[in-house]
Order: C-alpha cells, then sequence, then structure tokens
C-alpha cells in the first residue's frame, strides 16, 4: 500500500480541469533542451511576467527528478521529490517522442499512463486520469447542458426560458404531484447550473493566476 498519490486522489471533484492547475510538459522540455542527460535547472510559472511558482529539475538517464516545495491550506511547508520515468516512442516516420510515464498510484494501482502532461493539482505531479481532471470545454458543455434541461421543464409547464423568468404556475389538467414533481426537477437543475456557473468562474480567476508556464 502508498505510494505517490495513494488512496483517493487529490483533485478528484468534477470541477477540476487541466486548464485550472499548473502543469509540465514533456514537448516544452525537450524543445528547451531540458532532456540532455545531466541537465540540471529550474522551471518556473509566471504572470504578467512575476514569478508565480517554480520548481527545481535534474535529468538523468532515462528520468527526471522534480523537487520543490508544497503547502496544503493552513500546514507547513514540505519538500518533495519525486523521479518520473521518460520513455521514448518510435514515430512513424522516423525519430522518436518523448512522453512522461506517469508515477501515480492510486488505491493501490500503478498509472504507468505514458502522457505528455502531467499536473500538480496536490501534492505530486501526476496525470490528468490520475487527478480526475477534465477539459474545460467538457465542462461547458455541462453547463449548456443543465440550462437546456431547465429551459425545456419550463416550457413544459408552460412558462419560458430562461433563468429569471418566474416559476410557471401549474398548467390546467396537469396533476398536482406531476407539476410539483417537475418544479423539482427544474429547480435542481437551475442549482446544478449555477454550481457550475460558479466552478467556471473560479477557473477563470485560477488560470488568471497560474497561466501557461515558462521555462527558463
Amino acid at each position: 500500500m502508498g505510494g505517490i498519490g495513494s488512496g483517493r486522489p487529490w483533485g478528484s471533484s468534477r470541477s477540476e480541469t487541466v486548464e485550472a492547475n499548473r502543469s509540465i510538459d514533456v514537448n516544452q522540455l525537450r524543445k528547451e533542451g531540458c532532456l540532455s542527460p545531466g541537465w540540471h535547472g529550474s522551471w518556473e510559472w509566471k504572470c504578467d511576467g512575476e514569478r508565480m511558482a517554480w520548481i527545481s529539475l535534474r535529468m538523468g538517464r532515462n528520468s527526471l527528478l522534480l523537487d520543490y516545495n508544497f503547502r496544503r491550506s493552513g500546514e507547513e511547508w514540505q519538500s518533495i521529490s519525486e523521479r518520473v520515468q521518460i520513455v521514448h516512442e518510435p514515430c512513424r516516420f522516423g525519430g522518436t517522442r518523448p512522453y512522461f510515464e506517469c508515477p501515480g498510484v492510486v488505491d493501490g494501482n500503478r498509472c504507468r499512463r505514458r502522457v505528455t502532461k502531467l499536473y500538480g493539482a496536490g501534492s505530486y505531479f501526476l496525470c490528468r486520469h490520475c487527478y480526475g481532471l477534465s477539459y474545460s470545454s467538457s465542462r461547458s458543455d455541462e453547463l449548456t447542458r443543465a440550462r437546456q434541461r431547465a429551459d425545456e421543464i419550463r416550457q413544459r409547464l408552460g412558462g419560458h426560458r430562461g433563468r429569471d423568468e418566474p416559476l410557471p404556475d401549474r398548467p390546467r389538467g396537469m396533476w398536482h404531484r406531476t407539476y410539483q414533481s417537475l418544479l423539482s426537477e427544474l429547480q435542481d437543475a437551475e442549482a446544478h447550473a449555477d454550481d457550475l456557473f460558479i466552478a467556471h468562474g473560479t477557473r477563470l480567476l485560477a488560470r488568471l493566476r497560474y497561466p501557461d508556464f515558462a521555462g527558463s
């Protein structure tokens, strides 16, 4: 038992997205020459030219060592050392392409997915699958579906589309029980849409604080 990311994945909430978390990209590291054996330096994330966070990197023969400090809210800083294997797969027309081998261990199972990005959604950099991260586009689609569902119920009750419209009265001939059930569904759908909208705003603020990083 145990290991990196063992147990319930950090950041597995459905509101978490890849865009809201810092990441390291193996292709950017290769472009900057960071994957050459013996290379060492730092990688940092900037916002408006100001350094917001950084990590130290050291490339071995087939693995990358990450050293950084991490702190959860209300806790003390802790030093983290994480080793990530780098694997190279042949390209169709020659050459090879590097991938991270995710070091995550969730519920006792090693991940080992070959991915191009790892995300710092918790104390370690792991793949989006280990953290349960999704893309913002899918969150936007879910928000649209929730709003559409609410509008469909409003129209079924004889009302108008839109969150700002008053709740429709019970249509003539509709059973009271059916009316109350549809009202409950409508309120649930609109509450779900409100939650998604708030989560979307939170993600946008996070992206302003932690945009795509730049190497140094």
